[in-house]
């Protein structure tokens, strides 16, 4: 399981950074366009959306798979070592439920509903840019389940560990 996190790692990286380069470049045409050209372009900003939507969802699910999320644990802290797993195995399974009710089925009853909807601006409609809900809910659900089975084993640390080499 540990090969396939590194897999979908390395992929959430390099996904985001192909996104958040076409995202600088969009909007560096768009501002050109619109300040030198004085002809502003329509589609870099429908563009834009798509990117930063896409970008922001991916994100998010690459540094929760990084456990780089902010978390508030002080109270959890101060507690002994047997309550703090089982503390952190129920936050991981809520977050589960979260990604799984909200991103993962929610976000297909929206692609649902917008997958015929077209945008002016693009060739291309509306569901192709909530489908980053769903597939942003399934990667988070894969974390959560990795991560819990660490931290159900004791091994919460080794996970710690293993995110700050990623992050280096």
């Amino acid at each position: 399981m540990t090969a396939v996190k590194g897999v979908v790692d390395r992929v959430l990286a390099w996904c985001c950074i192909v996104l958040f380069a076409a995202l600088v470049l969009d909007v560096g045409w768009q501002v050109f366009a619109r300040q030198v050209l004085n002809s502003p372009s329509g589609w870099s900003e429908e563009l834009g959306k798509y990117l930063f939507i896409w970008l922001g969802l991916l994100g998010a699910a690459w540094v929760f798979g990084q456990r780089g999320h902010v978390a508030a644990d002080l109270a959890v802290q101060r507690m002994p070592a047997k309550v703090q797993r089982v503390t952190a195995v129920v936050v991981q399974l809520c977050t589960l439920a979260f990604a799984v009710l909200v991103l993962v089925w929610g976000g297909y009853q929206v692609v649902d509903l917008t997958w015929d909807q077209t945008l002016t601006g693009l060739p291309a409609n509306v569901g192709w840019m909530y489908l980053a809900l769903p597939i942003s809910g399934v990667i988070i659900a894969f974390y959560n389940v990795y991560h819990a089975i660490y931290i159900g084993k004791g091994n919460e640390n080794a996970i710690d560990s293993e995110a700050e080499t990623a992050l280096s």
